[in-house]
Order: C-alpha cells, then structure tokens, then sequence
C-alpha cells in the first residue's frame, strides 16, 4: 500500500514539525511506502489530499491538529466526486485539540496513532456537509459544526499562545463570557418538523462527540449512526455560563434547563436579529453568518482506528 502523509508543521504550537523525525523513523522501521509533505498554508492541506487521492495512494494520513484534517477530508471528498473513491484516511493527533481523532475512535497522542497505523484496523464513519456562510457550496466537516459562543470561544482559544487543549479552550471561555454580549434569537429545524425558536447562547451539531479538547458535547454521539447529536443551550448570565461549563467537561449538561439534546439527519439554523459566528472542526465557515443547511452523509468515509 502507498501511503501519502501531510504534516502541518505549525500544528501544536510547532508540535508538527518537532514530530516529522518520529514519524518518518517509525514508517521506515516498518516498512511503509510513504510520501511526506509539510502544508504550506492555507487549505494546502485539502490540495494535497485530492492530488495524492487522485495519484493512486491508498491512504491519506493526516498529522495534525483538527483544522488540516478538515481540510484533507474536503480534499478526500472533491477527489472522491471525481471518482477516485478507494482511498481511506487516518489522523496522527499532533494539534490544539484532537477532537475529530477522540471522536472517530482515533488515538489523540502520536505514539499510538502510529500503532493504529501499522495494525490497519478499519471502519466507516459518517460526514456532515454544511452550506452558508462563507461556503455557499457547501464545506464538508467530520466532527462537529459550533454556532455561537462555542465558535468565539475557539477564536479566543487560538490566540491562547503558550498552551494547547483543553486549558487553552478553558482560557478562551472564560475570556468570551465577557465578550459575546449579544446571542442570536434563531429558528432551528430539523427533519423531522420539529421547529426550535429561542435566543440560543450556543448550538452545537455533532458527528463526533466532543470540541475543544475535551468538552463532551454530545457525549452520547457515534460517528457512524448515520445521525447528527444536537447540543442547543439557551443564552444565560454570565455566572451562570460558568456554572454550566463544568456539566460540559463531564457530559452532563443534558440534565440542564437550560440545554436541548436533540438527533437529526438535516438542520436548518436561520438567525431572527443578529448574525453569527460557526465553526467547521474548528475552522470558521463565517464570522457574521445567518443562515446554515446541514445534512450527514452515511458511511462515507473510510478509516483506519484503533
């Protein structure tokens, strides 16, 4: 089998590129048939996922954090509509946050996802695919889609320079309870008619079962049960935002008032008033949006876990 690895060395705060000697010793040792190139930029990741696919490789690896895996799995699927659909993909955990690879059943630490590699132990999981925002075609995303609070937490999270995981995030959401003042009153949707209309602090759609680094947001979620997990809290104080946040770290929360644990196949989230912020995996799809389409896509695509 040939092997296309894609390293984004600035991930981790320059975990990346720290990991490409273990990475590379640990492939040769084994003898795999690899190719390994270092992103670049933006979106690199996703053009190098689609070229490797179409080239033939069997397997895309992606050592990174959740941002560049998003955009391999945006690479893996335009290659795929092509018709290049054979190839399967795994994820060596070296970011912020790792929560695609904690969600899919993926190891988080590079040492065991380099296990996982060798021992090829596969399975397939569902994707999402969102349009709106800045992605009025539509952007694919394999674990989880935020709106609200959750996607101005992430974008103080990364300004957080000197830590990663879960503490950056902490650090982030005590920092947006005192910047995000004004939740959208928004009408959600889903398929099976239910209608949802409140001013919602935040509303997570998940494929996967957790975001930044460790918030189980929908801790009941499986990333192959052909359903999306919804977590919709309505806005709150500000103290009562920091009570809540503990109940997230737990997987609790759903025994909240003030939270909505929904499942469905299709979402619409349509803002009333003001615009809003979503995130993609953690990678902004708008900052001022207001309006999104979701659906998940069954199956579509092909793993190798632990």
């Amino acid at each position: 089998m040939k092997y296309f690895v894609i390293v984004n060395p600035v991930s981790g705060r320059g975990l990346g590129e720290k990991s490409i000697p273990q990475i590379e010793s640990f492939l040769r040792e084994h003898n795999f048939d690899y190719t390994l190139a270092r992103t670049t930029g933006v979106w690199h990741a996703a053009e190098l996922a689609e070229g490797a696919a179409r080239d033939g490789y069997d397997v895309i690896v992606c050592a990174s954090g959740d941002g560049a895996i998003n955009e391999a799995l945006n690479g893996l699927m335009r290659a795929k509509k092509a018709g290049h659909n054979s190839v399967a993909f795994a994820a060596l955990g070296i970011g912020t946050g790792n929560d695609f690879a904690g969600g899919a059943g993926i190891p988080t630490n590079l040492n065991d996802g380099l296990k996982a590699l060798q021992e090829n132990k596969r399975k397939r999981i569902d994707l999402g695919f969102v349009k709106g925002g800045d992605y009025p075609d539509g952007r694919y995303f394999g674990n989880g889609i935020g709106v609200g609070f959750d996607a101005a937490v992430g974008h103080e999270a990364i300004k957080v320079r000197w830590t990663r995981g879960l503490l950056a995030y902490l650090i982030g959401v005590i920092k947006t309870v005192f910047l995000y003042h004004n939740p959208a009153d928004v009408e959600i949707v889903l398929d099976d008619g239910e209608i949802i209309r409140q001013r919602s602090l935040m509303i997570s759609v998940m494929n996967g079962k957790r975001m930044g680094g460790g918030f189980q947001m929908a801790p009941d979620s499986e990333p192959d049960d052909g359903w999306f997990d919804l977590c919709i809290a309505e806005t709150a104080s500000k103290g009562r935002i920091l009570a809540i946040i503990p109940h997230f770290i737990k997987g609790t929360q759903k025994t909240l008032p003030e939270i909505q644990m929904k499942r469905a196949k299709k979402v619409s989230i349509k803002s009333l008033d003001a615009s809003f912020p979503a995130h993609a995996d953690g990678e902004f799809i708008c900052l001022e949006g207001s309006h999104l389409t979701l659906e998940i896509l069954p199956q579509e695509l092909e793993i190798i876990h632990a």
